[in-house]
């Protein structure tokens, strides 16, 4: 809310042909409330003119002048994929980079394009995402690097926080100024976490057909647009996260799939994803009172570090009475563990516990836990 008045008083704006828009998921976060305590505060404010638009699919703000058209969630399906594609692609290419500047400087053109084509109404079509995003890879790929080992670090969290250099006070540069490779999860997994919520929710306490299948067949539509983020990545040489329906696999027998309130299940799903892939120095970033964070998150690290040993992660409160120099120095200390291990010559990794099928309580056909140990 206060960022908000803050862009309203700034003058940047005329504010007789300005909305703001907030988004409310619905479910136990407070965050959904937000939206009444603004209105009050513009009007209090002096700026009762402001509308203020709710992005929200859960039918909380009906005729808010804001129609989700069929086009439109396809062009925001797009560029949320174009986002997270240029976000990994940066992090994984600007802590080597040989000329300093020059992953931002690409990135920053590519975005400059992108918003280009989503004025002119395209660029979010699966042939024209096919063409495009291969391209920007390569043209990632061809910076001239120096690949040392370095250490890596992946941040999980609350969506706000994690994402947020305000809301985690500068949390990635802080990294990057440190000498890491930072793997920040893209927001896609969010939205699809969020799709597929819904039919999991009729799966356990009961509802038709299609409430239990239809979250399937937009998961099916995201699948292919997934698949060439995924693909373009791999090609070119670069990490890539797992596809969504692997994604959900890594909590069986750790975390219940009703367990969906805020970042729920994706949160412990993605420390399992980041140890796996070689990103076992985690940062869990929380706000305060954000119940959801604080069980699926730091409430999972022991048993993380129980299935997987080399997980080396770290909750962090980001609370107005938490001081930076307080929050940096835990990091340190991580990252203190991070290098130490880093600096070791190569060992033969010990095997992760395996559960067997009788332990899960079910049949897990062709799953079993990989062989872990750090990734350089």
């Amino acid at each position: 809310i206060g960022q908000f008045l803050d862009a309203l008083a700034s003058g940047k704006y005329d504010l007789d042909h300005t909305a703001l828009i907030i988004t409310q998921t619905g479910g136990g976060c407070r965050a959904s409330n937000y939206i009444h305590l603004l209105r009050k505060a513009l009007v209090k404010a002096g700026y009762p003119q402001v509308p203020v638009v709710s992005l929200n699919f859960s039918g909380l703000e009906k005729g808010s002048g804001f129609p989700m058209t069929l086009p439109f969630l396809r062009k925001l399906l797009a560029v949320v994929y174009y986002g997270d594609l240029l976000v990994a692609l940066k992090a994984q290419t600007e802590p080597y980079e040989i000329e300093a500047g020059a992953a931002k400087a690409l990135q920053e053109e590519w975005l400059g394009t992108i918003c280009g084509w989503v004025r002119e109404d395209r660029g979010y079509s699966g042939r024209e995402m096919r063409a495009a995003m291969p391209k920007i890879a390569a043209e990632f790929a061809a910076i001239p690097v120096r690949r040392v080992p370095k250490v890596k670090v992946g941040v999980v969290g609350e969506i706000y926080v994690k994402y947020s250099p305000l809301g985690n006070n500068d949390l990635e540069a802080f990294l990057a100024s440190q000498g890491c490779e930072v793997n920040l999860p893209g927001l896609m997994g969010f939205l699809q976490y969020c799709i597929y919520n819904p039919s999991e929710t009729a799966r356990l306490y009961g509802g038709s057909f299609w409430e239990k299948h239809v979250s399937d067949l937009a998961l099916n539509y995201i699948e292919g647009m997934e698949s060439v983020l995924i693909k373009a990545l791999k090609d070119n040489g670069y990490h890539a996260p797992l596809p969504f329906k692997e994604l959900i696999k890594l909590t069986d027998g750790i975390i219940g799939m009703g367990d969906k309130m805020g970042e729920g299940w994706l949160l412990t799903a993605e420390m399992i994803e980041l140890v796996r892939a070689g990103y076992e120095n985690i940062v869990c970033a929380q706000p305060f009172g954000c119940l959801p964070n604080h069980i699926c998150g730091k409430g999972m690290i022991n048993k993380i570090r129980e299935l997987y040993p080399q997980a080396n992660i770290t909750p962090i409160d980001y609370d107005p009475s938490a001081t930076r120099v307080n929050q940096e120095n835990r990091i340190k200390l991580m990252l203190s563990v991070a290098r130490e291990r880093l600096a070791e010559p190569p060992a033969q990794a010990p095997e992760a516990p395996r559960r067997s099928a009788q332990e899960d309580g079910r049949s897990v056909p062709g799953r079993s836990l990989d062989r872990v140990g750090a990734v350089v």
